[in-house]
């Protein structure tokens, strides 16, 4: 299991996996398959995916620990830059597909629209993590700060669950699963912080016994 994690090979399918959902988007397109609201089909599309990867990005220390498999640590940084991807397409569909660069009117959105303030919020946050996210800003930062700095996904998963409870209204279902899924992951780091697993027992030997002095 480990060989599977370990191989440069496993990179390269975790990363054309990452791209089916705009493989997917891109297909339907070109068969006038997006529905009756293709702005708003590829909207909720981009959004959703954003979501989802964020939640698997996050998902990726306890999966480590758990399955005792520490090598998963690899696909983390891969898999918080796609999240920052699909967020990007979810925010250029918006400014451009869905209000054609007016940026007037995007302002009195941001101002009037609190979904758009909080998902605005969520894609803000990403912009730092995904600019630092080379070695060389670890270096640069160092490796405290820059996991202080990266706590901010947090933040924006929050915002991001938000955003898409706030904008569907009635049909709750799926931005609630998001929402608990969230707050399984956020509890499990708390309760790894301030209430770190007991040492395994240790068995004490009995002394060696001494030897005869002649």
């Amino acid at each position: 299991m480990r060989a599977l994690f370990t191989s440069k090979w496993t990179k390269v399918v975790v990363f054309l996996l990452c791209l089916m959902p705009l493989a997917s988007l891109g297909w339907r397109a070109l068969h006038n398959d997006l529905s009756a609201n293709p702005i708003e089909f590829i909207t909720h599309a981009t959004g959703d995916w954003t979501l989802r990867f964020l939640l698997i990005t996050l998902a990726i220390t306890p999966l480590r620990k758990i399955l005792r498999l520490p090598d998963l640590i690899r696909f983390r940084r891969m898999l918080g830059l796609f999240a920052f991807f699909y967020a990007c397409l979810h925010f250029t569909t918006y400014i451009w597909l869905d209000k054609f660069f007016d940026l007037a009117e995007m302002w009195k959105d941001v101002a009037k629209r609190r979904y758009i303030t909080v998902g605005f919020t969520a894609f803000v946050l990403l912009i730092p993590l995904a600019s630092t996210s080379t070695a060389g800003w670890i270096r640069r930062l160092g490796g405290r700060r820059w996991q202080q700095l990266h706590r901010l996904i947090y933040i924006s998963a929050v915002c991001g669950v938000i955003h898409y409870y706030w904008l569907v209204k009635s049909a709750v279902l799926r931005p609630l699963t998001y929402a608990a899924i969230l707050a399984v992951l956020l509890l499990w780091r708390l309760a790894t912080k301030y209430w770190p697993q007991p040492r395994p027992a240790t068995v004490e030997l009995p002394p060696k016994p001494q030897r005869a002095q002649a």
